[in-house]
């Protein structure tokens, strides 16, 4: 009953503001000031009637009365809830399929909200403006749009009439805390040995690819890979949206791509900044996502001196990230023999990282192997962690741990030149 009041309040209050002023005119805080206004007088107007909305208002706490006005608010100037869903730092994840229907990922599950927008227009609307605030339009002839907020969560909005649900909205929302292995170590996401070896891998300047479905935390561990790089090294980052955390580098490097708008400004593609990119003397170049045609300039640059570069990729398991790699290659360059493609492959990929979100939501990682090369018209891998549930898994809950499988480290040359010798089969660690 509490709820149906509250959301009756926000729409009638909503109302009342917007016909008594020409809000549009006022700064935030006389919208403030005439919310609490406005409120006042509805209360006392209960109370002179011993309406039974009196009685509501007397019970809410200084809190609901605070979140009370600050929807109202949000609904007149803001963003209604959507502004108060973004600022919820427990929020990760939103899904608005349409007016009356709002999904929030907490703790790593889904969850309906109650509350929804007053009709499809109000929809619209918020989320227009919530869009122009990132410097883009969405309409009916513009429907899908790309952007990112100010804390580097990434926005997808798809507008009628291409969604028939109405105004769809998605954003993915990341940790204002960069992440870190030892945060991965404690969420159970990859063990301390694990964890020491992918060290060894970005420090001897490995090129990686991580790779995991939708959700898995490609980004967010790459995040944590790249603490490992040295302060002392120049890197370039290259992203569709600006997602990568990286503290760490002095020396760092940011691009993005740019789409092409009503103006007629050139689109700047991801193939673009990796060519750019090899004329700004790098020492790593990391790329957010490899999901098209560039996937042949990332795995040139591995190939021509820019050793210890890191991306991540789309795939249900390592092999499927060699397969889809050989797609987008051949996707931009039709004319090249699968064999050459997968000899480019086998010779730039050292290591592979698959991740992947379980039954129980968590987000492990699953493997760690190694590219050996290509032999026999197939790109060798060797695995040299695998994750294993062990006795204690549920349906529900997941159980186990990344172990190493005993296969051998077989390609040395990289560890060597870092002067690191433990993984040499018959050394003691000292290189003896």
């Amino acid at each position: 009953m509490a709820k149906n009041y509250f959301m009756d309040e926000v729409s009638v209050l909503k109302q009342v503001i917007q016909e008594a002023s020409r809000v549009r005119e006022y700064s935030s805080s006389e919208i403030a000031e005439l919310v609490d206004q406005k409120l006042t007088e509805r209360i006392q107007w209960a109370k002179v009637n011993n309406s039974e909305l009196y009685w509501y208002y007397q019970n809410l706490s200084f809190k609901e009365k605070g979140t009370l006005r600050y929807t109202i608010t949000e609904s007149v100037e803001g963003l209604g809830i959507l502004g108060k869903i973004i600022t919820d730092p427990q929020i990760t994840e939103v899904m608005i399929n349409g007016y009356d229907t709002i999904f929030v990922e907490k703790d790593g599950k889904l969850m309906r909200l109650e509350e929804h927008f007053e009709n499809n227009e109000d929809l619209i609307r918020i989320v227009q403006r919530f869009v122009s605030s990132m410097d883009r339009t969405v309409d009916a002839s513009n429907p899908i749009v790309d952007a990112r907020l100010k804390d580097g969560s990434r926005v997808h909005v798809v507008f009628p009439p291409v969604a028939l649900n109405g105004a769809t909205v998605t954003i993915r929302r990341f940790s204002k805390e960069p992440m870190t292995i030892e945060r991965l170590l404690s969420h159970g996401s990859i063990t301390a040995e694990a964890a020491d070896f992918l060290e060894k891998i970005v420090v001897s300047r490995h090129n990686v690819f991580v790779c995991g479905g939708t959700g898995s935390g490609k980004t967010t561990f790459l995040n944590a890979l790249s603490n490992f790089i040295q302060p002392w090294e120049r890197v370039i980052t290259i992203e569709d949206s600006a997602e990568l955390q990286i503290k760490n580098i002095p020396n760092l490097v940011r691009m993005e791509t740019k789409k092409a708008n009503s103006k007629e400004t050139k689109e700047i593609t991801i193939r673009d900044l990796i060519k750019a990119s090899l004329r700004m003397r790098p020492d790593r170049i990391i790329v957010g996502e490899v999901r098209g045609e560039e996937a042949l300039d990332m795995l040139q640059a591995m190939n021509t001196g820019h050793d210890g570069s890191l991306s991540t990729g789309h795939a249900n398991s390592p092999e499927g990230m060699l397969s889809r790699l050989e797609t987008m290659v051949l996707t931009g360059s039709a004319d090249l023999p699968l064999e050459a493609v997968r000899q480019q492959i086998g010779s730039a990929v050292d290591y592979l990282v698959h991740l992947s979100r379980l039954r129980d939501f968590s987000r492990r990682c699953m493997e760690i192997t190694e590219v050996v090369g290509y032999e026999d018209r197939r790109i060798r891998l060797n695995p040299i962690y695998k994750f294993e549930e062990d006795e204690y898994s549920t349906l529900n809950k997941v159980s186990g741990r990344l172990k190493r499988t005993g296969n051998p480290v077989l390609n040395q040359e990289k560890f060597i030149l870092a002067g690191i010798y433990e993984y040499l089969e018959g050394q003691d660690g000292k290189g003896r």
